[in-house]
């Protein structure tokens, strides 16, 4: 029974599949669309250079998506734009009168015009991650815009109270982008609802600060330094959506160098075909399914794929890589060995003590992820990619069997719930 699906860091591929919580986010921001271009067409455009330079703006930050690990996407120039045209107060001293029906328009004009591009040579459009971008701007601008003619300050008087109001909105705003986000996320992965707003919260507070700070400056700076505000904000958006960029690719390289080598036991003989990638997802779904936060489950996940390579030591494999089917001599000392060449790449130590106590029985109190690799190595040993379900019923059973003195029974009853809920769609 093989298990199909994302590791923690992988990429989609193909066909976007939605979940309903998607396709009803993905409705709301289509009918926003509609009413905020079909108002700004009735009414006309009000401020037009204004709103094109900040469409514009928006286009170009879509343009420049990026892909955060999780396979989160983010476009941090294109939110920064967006938020600063929902909070403008004026532009060069001239009031800015636009509504928020008009702001929703300016943004998903510009993010159509940045996600044509990304069309044209093949790049299928993340939907969900457009929609929800849209979405939490609307709620801002729906928020800001009644109060902007009350908080633009008169000559000489100060901007404290607008950027206390502003502060405070967009504070609410990014609450219940993480809120949106981790409801989504909850679906997709399957995980607790507690542990995805934990895990997005984590994963969002540092770009998302740097964004906010960035749209509010923006939208203060307009005042003084009229439309080069814009350029002089870009800039730096920039340089920050750079950096973003060159740390999602060394840890998407990261990964695919860790599967890279999990696969020379396969090439080798040792083990069967996909064991160390079907274990690697079993084991990560399982870790969900046990509410095991983001950073924890990539240790899970690296470890699971390497759980073997200590098996490149053995003068002969052990027929079909079983490693459940050998004495507990061999499996410890194969667990040991790979602890140690994971343990030279002088990174990966968490990893290592994972892979080294993976086979230590429950009286040692091995880690939690040690535990579920066990029982998803074991599982996979006896199913050795079968889709018959009777041979899956009987390899839960036979660990359930164990009593609990070598498989942490909380984890086989994860693993049967997670087995029993992927089987109806082919996942396993």
């Amino acid at each position: 029974m093989t298990v199909t699906g994302r590791g923690v860091h992988g990429a989609q591929s193909g066909i976007q599949k939605l979940d309903s919580g998607q396709l009803l986010l993905i409705c709301a921001a289509g009918l926003l669309t509609i009413a905020g271009i079909a108002y700004t067409a009735a009414v006309g455009l009000v401020g037009a250079p204004v709103a094109i330079g900040f469409g514009a703006l928006i286009a170009a930050g879509e343009l420049a998506r990026l892909t955060m690990p999780g396979n989160r996407e983010v476009a941090p120039i294109s939110t920064a734009a967006a938020l600063g045209y929902a909070l403008l107060l004026d532009v060069g001293g001239q009031p800015a009168t636009h509504s928020a029906l008009q702001v929703v328009a300016v943004m998903a004009v510009g993010m159509i015009a940045g996600g044509l591009p990304h069309l044209a040579v093949g790049r299928a459009p993340r939907l969900d991650a457009i929609a929800r971008r849209l979405f939490s701007g609307s709620l801002l601008a729906f928020a800001f815009r009644p109060l902007a003619d009350v908080l633009r300050p008169e000559p000489g008087e100060g901007w404290w109270a607008a950027l206390g109001v502003m502060t405070v909105l967009i504070g609410l705003m990014l609450a219940a982008d993480v809120v949106i986000a981790s409801m989504l996320r909850a679906e997709q992965v399957r995980t607790a609802f507690g542990v995805a707003v934990r895990d997005e919260t984590r994963m969002a507070a540092p770009l998302g600060a740097a964004v906010a700070a960035s749209g509010i400056l923006l939208a203060l700076a307009s005042h003084s330094m009229d439309m080069t505000a814009l350029l002089a904000f870009a800039a730096p958006l920039l340089v920050t959506q750079v950096a973003f960029r060159k740390y999602a690719g060394i840890r998407a390289t990261y990964l695919q160098t860790i599967r890279a080598l999990a696969r020379v036991t396969e090439v080798g003989g040792y083990v069967e075909p996909g064991h160390s990638r079907r274990v690697s997802r079993l084991a990560v779904a399982v870790g969900r399914e046990r509410g095991m936060a983001e950073p924890e489950l990539l240790e899970l996940e690296y470890a699971a794929l390497m759980h073997d390579i200590g098996q490149l030591s053995l003068s002969d494999p052990i027929p079909g890589g079983a490693t459940v089917l050998t004495d507990a001599d061999q499996a410890h000392r194969i667990a040991a060995l790979g602890a140690e060449v994971i343990r030279e790449t002088g990174v990966l130590g968490r990893v290592a003590e994972i892979v080294r106590r993976q086979c230590e029985g429950l009286e040692k109190n091995p880690p939690a992820a040690s535990r579920i690799i066990k029982a998803a190595n074991a599982y996979d040993d006896l199913v050795s990619g079968s889709t018959d379900r009777d041979r899956a019923a009987a390899a839960l059973e036979r660990l359930r069997l164990d009593g609990g003195s070598e498989y942490d029974q909380e984890v086989v009853a994860a693993m049967a719930r997670v087995v029993d809920r992927l089987a109806p769609v082919n996942r396993l």
